[in-house]
């Protein structure tokens, strides 16, 4: 299972970008995807992250960031308004899944996952 993300580049203050991640592999259900990111010198951090139950945002990006999904696509979107230059970091997707326990295994014979895509560069200049 790989998670693969694009979308990230440079945006002025104010502007916009929006992320894209597909998951993509042998998957029986994916519970969760979301959005994290990592400033130089900081904790990895959640941005945004969204399930079939709850919609959840960081304090700082909420009325400015949008995460969305297309469950038929296995792609979870995250659009970026409104950007700051604090919001310059590394984002990472992040997905739960449910998996086969072996190769060719039926849904009775499953299991979790968390999987992590590689990172995407965001930067915003002030």
């Amino acid at each position: 299972v790989q998670l693969q993300a694009s979308g990230g580049g440079l945006a002025q203050a104010g502007g916009s970008l929006r992320l894209s991640c597909v998951a993509s592999g042998s998957i029986f259900e994916i519970n969760s995807m979301g959005w994290y990111r990592q400033a130089p010198g900081k904790e990895r951090e959640m941005v945004a992250s969204v399930s079939r139950s709850y919609t959840n945002y960081a304090d700082s990006v909420k009325g400015r960031f949008t995460i969305s999904r297309d469950s038929t696509k296995n792609t979870v979107f995250l659009q970026m308004n409104s950007l700051k230059p604090e919001d310059t970091a590394v984002y990472y997707c992040n997905s739960a899944l449910k998996v086969p326990e072996y190769s060719g295994a039926p849904r009775s014979r499953s299991r979790y996952l968390e999987v992590w895509g590689q990172g995407t560069l965001v930067t915003v200049s002030s």
